[in-house]
């Protein structure tokens, strides 16, 4: 269902036009979108236990969890989506920003101690009813070399080198008694790796990379006020259905495989088809919603 759990409030600040000579410019208003990562209605954080997760109600802890998001605007009461002049910064270029929601610590060794969960920004001052964003990499900067990139691209992490591209969205965790293969074997970690996938093209001769499943998700925030309330990924509701303790084939857990027998759940709770990489519905994501800010702040360490 599309988010829309609570009535716009703020972000309703007219500004005065510059006097000049010239045609006056809109004054502008700062935006800090916040973020969040949850589950089971509570901050989701490295080194405490996550709750019970999916079918079979799992105990789990996090391994990792971010995402890229692009095309991040504000709707005015028209319903116009008037996008966010994004501030540069180490997080975030003119056009995509990264949440980064692990620290570095507990079963996230490995990961980074820096964190982010806002993206920030300018918008004409205005009245404003709601949000929307894409959780994806634009095309253009997607295929490129994570070495040679600017930041936030610039995370191996986040590269997905074969598939030419990058891991739009990614979060795992670590089921208590780990990961049941097929073949008997135990994996520790349980993946979901959000990509662009069935992409031909040598970006590192020249060539033109195209995708037959591009997998961006356009999510819609129907009623949002910035200044109390975050978005947040809802590990309970993007896990529902999956078996974090076993794995059937393919990559442990789903790494956005169209016949991997572990993305159809995902990909059902994502709002996005596994057999054409396009949303269901438009700005519709099950694992998102709009939460408190005030209960999610201690999600970020500095």
């Amino acid at each position: 269902m599309t988010v829309q759990r609570a009535a716009f409030a703020g972000l309703a600040i007219l500004g005065l036009a510059a006097c000049s000579s010239t045609t006056p410019a809109p004054d502008v208003m700062p935006v800090t979108v916040a973020f969040a990562l949850t589950a089971n209605g509570k901050p989701a954080r490295c080194g405490e236990p996550l709750g019970p997760l999916g079918a079979g109600g799992t105990p789990a802890t996090l391994h990792d969890a971010r995402f890229y998001v692009q095309d991040v605007a504000l709707i005015d009461a028209a319903g116009r989506a008037v996008p966010l002049a994004l501030a540069q910064n180490d997080w975030q270029t003119a056009s995509v920003a990264l949440l980064d929601f692990e620290d570095g610590t507990g079963g996230c060794v490995g990961g980074t101690r820096t964190t982010n969960a806002s993206v920030t920004g300018s918008v004409p001052a205005g009245r404003y009813a709601g949000l929307s964003f894409t959780v994806g990499v634009p095309p253009a900067l997607n295929h490129t070399s994570p070495e040679k990139a600017a930041p936030p691209l610039d995370i191996a992490a986040m590269g997905w080198s074969w598939q030419a591209g990058r891991k739009f969205m990614k979060v795992e965790v670590d089921p208590n008694g780990g990961v049941a293969k097929p073949d008997g074997a135990k994996a520790r970690t349980w993946y979901v790796h959000l990509g662009a996938t069935g992409c031909t093209g040598n970006p590192a001769d020249g060539q033109s990379v195209s995708c037959t499943h591009s997998n961006r998700l356009p999510v819609t925030v129907a009623a949002f006020d910035p200044v109390s309330q975050a978005v947040a990924l809802d590990l309970s509701a993007l896990f529902d259905g999956s078996a974090l303790g076993r794995d059937r084939g393919g990559a442990v857990g789903c790494m956005s495989g169209p016949t991997d027998p572990e993305c159809g759940p995902v990909f059902r709770q994502l709002g996005l088809s596994l057999e054409t990489g396009r949303p269901v519905t438009p700005g519709s994501s099950p694992a998102f919603a709009v939460v408190a800010k005030s209960a999610t702040q201690s999600v970020v360490k500095p």
